[in-house]
């Protein structure tokens, strides 16, 4: 039976369960004992690991349509004794599930994003572009390692929390439509996380790292602007209709032209959802849909302001009308340094996976067929030096939202291949071999001990909440981009879905007859042919 609560209400359970963390302390010769046991929990779940990464990477699902996704995960960890509360903040694929041992003790809560790549469709360990369904969605960021991570990591300190009588709650979420950056703030904006002490996220990449501060992107507030007008026969008539596709030209036209005169730390891009039905019919509806980004509060609400007046102005050159409506939204991100430092500690401890030469043979093909240096898997860890002075441009993630809501670390784990596109097929092609289920081991024992950190070490949590207080938030405060009224817009990607799914099906993972999905899909690993043939893409 579905069960189905407010964020409110969960918030409510987190506190009413846990609500005060226990001063405990505990001697280091003692932690380090734990974290060795909290290694060898998830080391003795490899297994676990890799079935959940495959079983994920088999279903591919977009942006808010996670349905066999959030069901599979939900389904593993109330086998566990989780409780899980599904449907939360309004995104029938978010859930959050909760576990508690004791009274008191801190609330931890794991998050990791579960949503696919439109196009992105790969057989994983094939070296070029074979799809498994062409022109399907699919794991080209790699967001299908996460969960396994999380999961395998909740349950080794689970566990030991249980042996060594340790008082705390562990609350797992979904990053929901991270790709359309449409979860995680209305997650926040409901409560989701009220009541939680530490949230640690973590996201798939091509080393074994973390950072603090703020760091180089942007945030963003995604906006879909529709223009109303009236319909006419286009050469029979055209006097008698009022384009709508004008007003979004019209508003194009002029974001391009304001574009020059903003920062060029700002990014803005658009697509057009809807420009009509046909040539000969005037467009009495049409849609575009704009992300603007800036690296603070203030720049990002600068540029959406900017875009609702050249709207305005392009409906009423155009005499139209004009609904926007706000989808998602990212903050800027800002990391927790007394959680990074703990994890980075972890993270020298763990160490990168040991690669065999035929992996870095394989990573060396991809990245020559894709055109990228030929410098295979990393050996060496990144350092987790201060945040620049400057941070760059670039992209967003909606773990901002909960970064200035309680003190946040991401955790970045090495599944993937360096130097690749990003949201492209070609991450895919690592994402269900020996190179992910290695790189989500070793990420998730870092993970669990880092729980351990936050469990054992009151002064850590003491800290962690006074870097948050009075140096992150002492002068900006967290501004949500998105307001009460405001809902996420959950029909996105079901067409596309519902076209797919049943092609997509037949390549489920069974777990049950095959030892791996590489074993399913009749994939030889490690390959022999790394060359692609005559022909293949590799755009």
């Amino acid at each position: 039976m579905r069960v189905f609560v407010t964020a409110a209400a969960m918030a409510g359970l987190l506190c009413s369960v846990a609500p005060a963390a226990l001063a405990q302390s505990y001697p280091a010769a003692k932690i380090a004992g734990l974290k060795s046991q909290a290694e060898a929990g998830v080391e003795s779940r490899a297994k676990l690991a890799q079935q959940m990464n495959d079983q994920i990477f088999s279903y591919g699902e977009l942006a808010f349509q996670e349905v066999e996704t959030s069901k599979y995960v939900t389904g593993v960890l109330e086998k566990n004794g989780f409780t899980i509360q599904r449907g939360v903040a309004g995104l029938p694929t978010g859930w959050t599930a909760t576990w508690t041992h004791g009274t008191g003790g801190p609330v931890i809560v794991l998050g990791s994003d579960i949503d696919g790549i439109p196009k992105a469709s790969q057989k994983p360990g094939v070296p070029w572009h074979e799809p498994l369904v062409e022109g399907a969605p699919g794991h080209g960021e790699g967001h299908n390692s996460g969960q396994a991570l999380n999961v395998v990591a909740a349950l080794a300190v689970k566990e030991l929390m249980e042996k060594q009588n340790i008082a705390g709650t562990l609350m797992l979420w979904p990053g929901v439509a991270e790709e359309l950056l449409g979860g995680k703030a209305y997650m926040v904006r409901d409560g989701v996380f009220k009541g939680a002490d530490v949230a640690i996220f973590t996201h798939v990449g091509s080393n074994l790292a973390t950072a603090w501060g703020a760091t180089s992107g942007t945030g963003l507030v995604s906006v879909e602007y529709t223009f109303r007008g009236a319909s006419a026969h286009s050469a029979g008539a055209p006097w008698r209709g009022r384009s709508a596709l004008d007003a979004v030209e019209l508003m194009n036209m002029g974001w391009n032209m304001r574009r020059e005169h903003l920062r060029p730390e700002q990014r803005s891009h658009y697509v057009i959802t809807d420009g009509g039905d046909q040539p000969n019919v005037v467009p009495s509806t049409a849609t575009v849909w704009y992300y603007f980004r800036e690296q603070t509060f203030d720049g990002i609400k600068k540029s959406f302001e900017i875009g609702d007046t050249i709207a305005e102005a392009a409906a009423k050159m155009t005499d139209t009308t004009m609904e926007r409506r706000v989808l998602g939204t990212a903050a800027p991100r800002h990391f927790n340094r007394p959680l990074a430092e703990a994890a980075k500690a972890n993270i020298d401890e763990v160490g990168l996976p040991k690669w065999t030469p035929d992996e870095q043979t394989f990573a060396k093909a991809v990245q020559k067929n894709l055109g990228s240096k030929e410098k295979g898997l990393a050996t060496e860890l990144d350092k987790m030096a201060p945040p620049v002075e400057k941070p760059e441009s670039g992209g967003s993630d909606d773990i901002g939202d909960i970064s200035w809501t309680l003190p946040t670390i991401t955790v970045v784990y090495p599944s993937n291949i360096p130097d690749l596109p990003g949201h492209h097929w070609s991450n895919a092609i690592s994402m269900a071999t020996p190179i992910a289920h290695k790189g989500v081991v070793a990420g998730s024992k870092v993970v669990a001990m880092t729980m351990v950190d936050v469990l054992t070490k009151p002064e850590l949590r003491r800290q962690a909440k006074d870097y948050f207080v009075n140096v992150q938030t002492k002068d900006q405060k967290y501004v949500p981009m998105i307001g009460p009224d405001d809902k996420p817009p959950i029909e996105i990607n079901t067409d596309v879905m519902a076209r797919f799914r049943p092609q997509m099906a037949p390549f489920y993972y069974d777990a049950e007859r095959y030892p791996t999905y590489l074993d399913q899909l009749g994939i030889k690993w490690p390959p022999t042919e790394l060359t692609p043939p005559k022909g293949t893409r590799v755009d």
